[in-house]
């Protein structure tokens, strides 16, 4: 899985951050999202999909590896 964050589409909701903040951080000058780390652990794998479904602005992606399941 990977996640990747558009900041010009982020609104600062601080709902990512409220999902999964060991992942997730709002930048302290302009309150946008920004990737706290980059290693994805599966357990965090719900959350993050959560926190990409919950983002006001649409502003998450997640990628996830290998084929697609049906």
């Amino acid at each position: 899985m990977q996640v990747s964050v558009d900041r010009d589409r982020c609104c600062s909701s601080g709902m990512c951050v409220t999902n999964v903040p060991e992942v997730f951080e709002q930048d302290d000058q302009d309150a946008l999202v920004k990737l706290r780390q980059t290693s994805i652990r599966p357990d965090q794998f719900d959350d993050l999909r959560l926190a990409a479904e919950l983002c006001p602005g649409g502003a998450i992606t997640v990628t996830e590896d290998g084929p697609a399941q049906a």
